[in-house]
């Protein structure tokens, strides 16, 4: 009855829809023997009010571990977007949330709920084969005159042969995620294709296509479960593409606080000078050599030949690019990094003189290019069609893909001389950009990006789809949804915390040990925290230890070569993520000890309940790296405006990790365990204070008072220790 009086006053829900709900609801705890829980009741009720209610139909939902967020969503969802004949679209970060949902969320709530409903995981043209390119490459096409894929010293001919064998057996449905073998980047891309490239029906081998069979089925599903990126992509096209039009969606944004870095990576802009001028040298080629195959046609013909000039301007123009270039302060900034990379960035966005001149010119003949290519591609698709009166139009559907792929690299240089072309603000049609050059010993790599996602997320996401709900376990900052809904765009949102089930201070403590080093110090801190990681990784038989830079985890493990908890530890890097994952269940499960030494990438996404890890260590505290471009260029931008960037942004993000890296320990409610955190400034810090509040109410052991407990096992009150 809770859940029926908090939707009660909401106009827009019929009783009978309420009564669904709440049935529905009530079937599933039934169904698997569980008792209702308070916040989720909340989050369902929450929704129910957004997706049924009057515009701004929009909804930030932090939810703490163990609300059960995916039933909540869908309970209330499922019912709302039939009702209103809309398509109920979910959108997760990360692949192991899709699968879980997908595999695991969805046919529970079927089985046990009694909603009747059907789902289909999408995903992007990308990860499925292209049976036609496939059979291009084993019959022996050449690869490099059809411009199909980059010369390459490995043959990657025998994984090609067993997938066309498994594929044509009906072993393997042409999806990368189900190749079990594995694939190097390079033999899967040229396997596969966009929509540029593709033929469409008119492709011989359409029947067969593994992306059209799953997309034949998104037009069925009441649910559709994606990423991201696939939703960023599909909307900025308008929407419709391969997901529903957004008008008819109601969207679940899952893993909601990765959104704005996915943003920005996705309207990001980039090109490499040199590259860029060799792949001029290759469109002439590709031209030249299309107009023989296809009997010289007069249209193709012309197209060729004034290629010729405006390549060669483009090479002069890259060359120019590159001298400007070569004028720049540039410093070592990411040291160590693979190649070794050299950055200059430019404040507030504004481009050296230099390189807008040069842009300038060199975009100039890029356009004419890009405008060619066009025109090319869309002559196929006449010829194609039979349109057009060609002596060989049966070579069209070959050329395609080639054709696709080089107009949608000139498009893209396009965009980027476009943007470093403006005499300079900082704003660009993407809002105000993050400009820097990379240069490495091979090229130089001029970059754009946004550093205001949410204005892109406005425009192409929350004002088009019908309703919109933002969720994660961490959206607040300090408490606070501020910082997120600045990044997101979300100001017209309702904001709401729901509070994670568990007892935090009953069963999990966290300590804060004394300590000399100052972590600014790196080698001094690396070096104390070695010396003190034998004693706090014997506390528990498993642990999670998180670094914030590869330089002081590297630091660490040297300095504890040759000592015995060596035996039980796994660094990042030794190995992929999942083999590492693997090793330590198999440790754990057979009475072992067993730590995982990781950065980022394991401070969330990684699961690992009960005796799984009892033990989260964070090393430092997970503010952002200083020198990283988009970082400094939000910094500027918000200095500009009389703010304090430290206090109003590095804070605060700093706050979301450090609750995301100490959401590792308690993932159900019987677990229990420590966390120690090896930075003294979260007590010498004014700010300290405001990071510690943020975290669940953990039991505390501050200073002298954890130290002298290293050597005890944490014990959640009232149990005995096994």
């Amino acid at each position: 009855m809770g859940l029926a009086r908090n939707i009660r006053r909401v106009s827009a829900l019929t009783n009978e829809l309420k009564v669904r709900i709440q049935d529905a609801y009530s079937a599933w705890l039934e169904a698997r023997g569980f008792r209702a829980r308070r916040g989720q009741r909340e989050m369902i009720a929450h929704i129910a009010r957004t997706c049924a209610g009057e515009p701004p139909r929009l909804a930030a939902i932090e939810a703490g571990t163990g609300t059960g967020k995916t039933v909540a969503y869908c309970l209330a969802a499922i019912p709302i977007a039939e009702v209103l004949e809309k398509t109920l679209v979910i959108a997760s970060a990360t692949v192991a949330l899709q699968e879980q949902v997908v595999d695991r969320d969805l046919p529970d709530l079927a089985e046990g709920s009694g909603l009747e409903f059907n789902f289909v995981l999408a995903k992007g043209r990308g990860r499925y084969l292209c049976v036609k390119r496939l059979d291009q490459i084993l019959n022996g096409e050449k690869q490099q005159e059809l411009g199909l894929s980059e010369a390459s010293i490995v043959d990657h001919s025998l994984v090609w042969r067993q997938m066309m064998r498994d594929f044509g057996e009906g072993r393997w449905n042409g999806e990368l995620d189900t190749w079990e073998a594995g694939v190097e980047d390079a033999a899967w891309r040229s396997v596969t294709t966009d929509h540029r490239g593709c033929a469409n029906r008119k492709c011989g081998f359409y029947a067969q296509c593994p992306f059209f069979k799953a997309r034949h089925a998104l037009g069925d599903a009441d649910v559709i479960v994606a990423n991201h990126d696939l939703l960023l992509t599909d909307y900025a096209f308008g929407g419709g593409v391969v997901l529903p039009a957004p008008e008819s969606s109601i969207l679940i944004i899952d893993e909601a606080h990765h959104l704005p870095d996915k943003t920005q990576r996705h309207f990001a802009l980039s090109a490499r000078l040199g590259a860029t001028a060799a792949w001029a040298d290759q469109v002439t080629a590709l031209a030249g050599t299309l107009a023989q195959r296809m009997g010289r046609p007069a249209a193709l013909e012309r197209i060729a030949k004034g290629l010729v000039p405006d390549c060669e301007a483009l090479k002069a123009g890259m060359d120019t690019l590159g001298v400007a270039a070569a004028q720049l302060p540039f410093a070592d900034r990411f040291r160590g990094g693979d190649p070794p990379t050299e950055v200059c960035r430019f404040p507030h966005g504004e481009v050296d003189a230099g390189l807008v001149e040069a842009a300038a010119m060199t975009a100039a003949p890029l356009a004419r290019i890009n405008g060619a290519l066009t025109e090319l591609h869309e002559l196929l698709r006449k010829a194609m069609d039979g349109d057009l009166d060609w002596p060989n139009p049966i070579e069209a559907e070959d050329w395609l893909a080639p054709v696709g792929q080089a107009e949608a690299r000139a498009a893209a240089v396009r965009a980027l001389l476009e943007d470093y072309s403006r005499e300079a603000d900082g704003v660009g049609p993407q809002g105000r950009m993050a400009r820097w050059a990379n240069r490495t010993a091979e090229d130089v790599d001029l970059v754009s990006a946004p550093i205001e996602p949410g204005q892109l997320l406005n425009e192409h996401v929350w004002s088009h789809c019908y309703a919109a709900v933002a969720t994660s376990a961490t959206l607040t900052a300090l408490g606070r949804f501020e910082r997120f809904f600045e990044r997101t765009g979300l100001g017209e949102a309702q904001g709401v915390r729901i509070s994670s089930p568990f007892d935090y201070p009953n069963i999990a403590v966290l300590s804060v040990p004394q300590m000399d080093a100052d972590p600014k110090d790196v080698d001094g801190h690396a070096a104390e925290v070695a010396s003190l990681l034998p004693d706090l990784l014997a506390l528990e038989p498993s642990a999670l230890v998180l670094f914030t830079s590869w330089r002081q985890m590297n630091q660490v493990r040297d300095a504890l070569t040759g000592h015995r908890v060596m035996d039980a530890a796994q660094f990042q890097g030794e190995r992929s993520k999942q083999a590492m994952l693997k090793r330590h269940l198999r440790r754990v499960d057979a009475g072992e000890s067993s730590y995982l030494m990781g950065l980022a990438s394991f401070a969330e996404g990684v699961d690992l309940p009960g005796d799984y890890c009892r033990h989260v260590i964070v090393v430092k505290l997970p503010f952002a790296v200083p020198d990283d471009p988009v970082d400094q260029a939000i910094a500027e931008l918000a200095e500009s405006q009389g703010r304090n960037p430290f206090m109003e942004i590095t804070v605060p993000d700093a706050a979301l990790k450090l609750v995301q890296a100490c959401g590792r320990l308690i993932r159900d409610d019987d677990d229990h365990g420590r966390i120690t955190l090896l930075d003294k400034r979260v007590l010498t810090k004014r700010y300290g204070r405001a990071l510690l509040d943020s975290l669940p109410p953990f039991r505390r052991e501050f200073g002298e008072q954890a130290s002298t407990k290293l050597g005890s096992r944490s014990v959640p009150l009232g149990r005995e220790a096994p």
